[in-house]
């Protein structure tokens, strides 16, 4: 018998269609965000594989793909991998949990989360990045963006769609321990205030890197 949905893959499987009409074209009117994923593909750029975890309809994959990346992507949402995978076909996705990575150990050149990691419930975070650098090559690159701040915002309904899913915020500092209690080194935050459009709470940015030994 199949195991139900959680509320979360429930919720992005019912709102898949509308959030890439409104989410996919993000890019173009964010310039900041746009320059960390640049720096990233510097970094990463000819080393291997790199898996965008929480990929959605697959934008952030295709800039990177787009400036050279060899990019793969992961979401939770069944429907949002058919998406992705239908706005990106030269990109494969597939379905799975960041939190519970069935990946190789040392298989990837890199990991971007791109606002995927506000999902997590504070007692996750550690044990899914500590999974995330097994399977990242020593010297191996993790870049994410988070909503800055405190608390959670809940939604029970998204696009007039019944929903339940919960959105955490967290300070720079919270992640940058959390990274290094999973092990991570060379941890590096940059922040932004929030553009006119955006939901207002300030951005963050953190890169990490696995330790070469």
């Amino acid at each position: 018998m199949d195991q139900p949905l959680s509320d979360l893959q429930a919720g992005y499987d019912r709102v898949a269609e509308q959030y890439a009409q409104e989410f996919f074209d993000e890019l173009t009117r964010k310039p900041f965000d746009c320059a960390m994923l640049d720096a990233f593909a510097e970094r990463v750029r000819g080393s291997g594989s790199v898996y965008e975890f929480g990929c959605g309809p697959g934008h952030v994959a295709r800039y990177l793909k787009d400036r050279g990346v060899e990019m793969r992507g992961l979401d939770l949402s069944a429907s949002m991998v058919e998406v992705a995978a239908r706005l990106n076909p030269d990109i494969p996705f597939e379905q799975g949990d960041m939190a519970n990575l069935a990946l190789g150990d040392e298989s990837l050149a890199g990991i971007v989360l791109f606002y995927s990691i506000i999902h997590l419930e504070k007692e996750q975070v550690t044990p899914a990045l500590a999974g995330m650098k097994r399977v990242l090559r020593p010297g191996g690159s993790l870049f994410m963006a988070f909503h800055g701040g405190e608390g959670i915002v809940h939604r029970d309904e998204w696009y007039g769609q019944p929903v339940s899913i919960d959105f955490r915020f967290f300070c720079g500092d919270e992640m940058s321990d959390h990274l290094e209690a999973a092990g991570f080194a060379g941890i590096k935050l940059e922040e932004r205030e929030p553009y006119d459009f955006e939901y207002p709470t300030y951005r963050c940015y953190v890169s990490a890197t696995k330790p070469l030994a």
